[in-house]
C-alpha cells in the first residue's frame, strides 16, 4: 500500500529553507504506554471523590462555610478542566454526543482516558503493520555540542495519542493551579483553626499536594518545549528529580506561609492576598495596553474576537494562579501570537523570586510576632526559620537546574553565574574600575556550562 505523507503546519518555519537543509534520518518514534494519562485521570478522580466526601462531612456537621468553599473550589477547577479538554480536542466542531455528555457531568477525563487506552491497544495490535498515513517531522538535536537536524516519520495514530498526552498535560496544570492550590490552602487553614485533622481531609490534602507538585513539574517541561519548539528535548531522571524537589519545596513553603499568615490576621489578610493576586492578573493586560498593540486574531482559525478574548482571559487567570504560588517559568505577552516570551529572561525570574522572598519574610514575621494563638505548643521562631530556609533551598535547586541540568543550557547567551556576576558588577562599580577587562575579552565571554 502506498504511503501518504503530510507536512505538519509550522507557521514559524520557512518551508523553502527547511527543505534545503540537510537532515539526518532518525528512527521512527515508538508508541509507549500512556502512564501520564492514567496518572492525571487518577489524580482528578481521587481529588474529586475526596472533595465530595468532605463536602458531605461538612454538611452533616452543619459547617456551611467550609462546605461551600470546598465545593466551589472543586466545581471551578472541574469546569475549567472540561473546557480545556473540549478546546484542545475541538469537540464543538465534531459530532461526539457521548463525549460532550461525559464532559457535562464532569467525567470528561475518564472518557478521554478510555479513548487513549483504546487507541494504544489498537496500535499495540497493529505494531507490525505500516501505517498508510504518516507525517514528516523535523527537529534539531544537540549531539556532542553541535546542532543536528533530525527527520523522522510519525504515524497518524501515534500523533493522535500524542495529542491526548498534550491535552492531559494542560489539564493537569489547570487542575493543579486553579483547583488544587486553593483547595490545599483552604484545607490546611481549616485544619489549623479547628485543631483536628480527620482522615478524609488528609486524603484530600495529599491528592491536592501531589496534583500541585505534578502540575508544577509539567509547567517547567512545557515551558522548555514552548521556548525551544525547534528542538527535540529529552529530560533525564536526574533533571526531573531536581525539578520535582525544587517545585515541592517552593510550593509547600509558600502555601504554609500563606496559611499561617491568614490564620494570624483572619479577615485582615484578605485584602493583602486579593491585591497580590490582582497585581499578577492585570500585569499582562497593563503591558498589552501600554504597548498599543492589537489583539491577536490568529490564536485559533475559527475563533471570533469574543472567543479570542475568552481564551486570553482564561490564559491570564491560569498565569496568575501559577505565579501566585510559584514561578510560571514563562512570561506572558498578550500581543504575540504565541502569547509567551520565548527568550531566557533572567531578569523576570530574578524579580519574581526577589519579590516572593520579601513577601514570605514579611508574612512569616507577622506570624511570629502576632500569631500567639495559632500554634500554642510550637516554637514560632523555629517554624518561621524552617519555612524561609525551605524556600531558599528551593531557589538553590532552581539555580542548580538552570546552571548544570537544563537540557539546552549550551544555547544560553548567559547563564546563572553570568547574570549574578553582572548584578554584582553593577552593585560594586569601584571594584570593576580597579580591575578593568579589555573590551574584546568582555564581548567574547560565553557561558561556562
Amino acid at each position: 500500500m502506498d504511503r501518504v505523507y503530510e507536512i505538519p503546519e509550522e507557521p514559524n518555519v520557512d518551508p523553502v529553507s527547511s527543505l534545503q537543509e540537510d537532515a539526518i534520518r532518525g528512527t521512527n518514534p515508538r508508541f509507549t504506554f500512556p502512564f501520564s494519562i492514567l496518572f492525571s485521570t487518577f489524580l482528578y478522580c481521587g481529588e474529586a471523590a475526596s472533595a465530595l466526601y468532605m463536602v458531605r462531612i461538612y454538611r452533616k456537621n452543619s459547617e456551611t462555610y467550609w462546605m461551600t468553599y470546598t465545593f466551589s473550589f472543586f466545581m471551578f477547577s472541574s469546569i475549567m478542566v472540561q473546557l480545556t479538554l473540549i478546546f484542545v480536542h475541538r469537540d464543538l466542531a465534531k459530532d461526539k454526543p457521548l463525549s460532550l455528555f461525559m464532559h457535562l457531568i464532569l467525567l470528561g477525563p475518564v472518557i478521554r482516558c478510555l479513548e487513549a487506552m483504546i487507541k494504544y491497544l489498537t496500535l499495540w495490535k497493529k505494531e507490525e503493520q505500516e501505517e498508510p498515513y504518516v507525517s514528516l517531522t523535523r527537529k534539531k538535536m544537540l549531539i556532542d555540542g553541535e546542532e543536528v537536524l533530525i527527520e523522522w516519520e510519525v504515524g497518524h495514530s501515534i500523533r493522535t495519542l500524542a495529542m491526548h498526552r498534550n491535552a492531559y498535560k494542560r489539564m493537569s496544570q489547570i487542575q493543579a493551579f486553579l483547583g488544587s492550590v486553593p483547595q490545599l490552602t483552604y484545607q490546611l487553614y481549616v485544619s489549623l483553626i479547628s485543631a483536628e485533622v480527620p482522615l478524609g481531609r488528609v486524603v484530600l490534602m495529599v491528592f491536592s499536594l501531589v496534583s500541585v507538585t505534578y502540575g508544577a513539574t509539567l509547567c517547567n517541561m512545557l515551558a522548555i518545549q514552548i521556548k525551544y519548539d525547534d528542538y527535540k528535548i529529552r529530560l533525564g531522571p536526574l533533571e526531573v528529580l531536581c525539578i520535582t524537589i525544587w517545585r515541592t519545596l517552593e510550593i509547600t513553603s509558600r502555601l504554609l506561609i500563606l496559611v499561617l499568615f491568614s490564620a494570624t490576621l483572619k479577615l485582615k489578610a484578605v485584602p493583602f492576598l486579593v491585591l497580590n493576586f490582582l497585581i499578577i492578573l492585570f500585569e499582562p493586560w497593563i503591558k498589552f495596553w501600554r504597548s498599543g498593540a492589537q489583539m491577536p486574531n490568529n490564536i485559533e482559525k475559527n475563533f471570533s474576537r469574543v472567543g479570542t478574548l475568552v481564551v486570553l482571559i482564561s490564559v491570564t487567570i491560569l498565569y496568575a494562579g501559577i505565579n501566585f504560588s510559584c514561578w510560571s517559568a514563562l512570561q506572558l505577552r498578550l500581543a504575540d501570537r504565541d502569547l509567551v516570551d520565548k527568550g531566557q529572561n533572567w531578569g523576570h525570574m530574578g524579580l519574581h523570586y526577589s519579590v516572593r522572598l520579601v513577601e514570605n519574610v514579611i508574612m512569616v514575621l507577622v506570624f511570629k510576632f502576632f500569631g500567639a494563638k495559632v500554634l500554642l505548643n510550637y516554637c514560632h521562631s523555629l517554624i518561621a526559620l524552617q519555612l524561609i530556609i525551605a524556600y531558599l533551598i528551593s531557589i538553590g535547586f532552581m539555580l542548580l537546574f538552570f546552571q548544570y541540568l537544563h537540557p539546552l543550557r549550551s544555547l544560553f547567551a548567559h547563564n546563572v553565574v553570568d547574570y549574578l556576576h553582572c548584578v554584582c558588577c553593577h552593585r560594586h562599580p569601584r571594584t570593576r574600575v580597579e580591575n578593568p577587562e579589555p573590551p574584546f575579552e568582555t564581548e567574547a565571554r560565553q557561558s561556562v556550562v
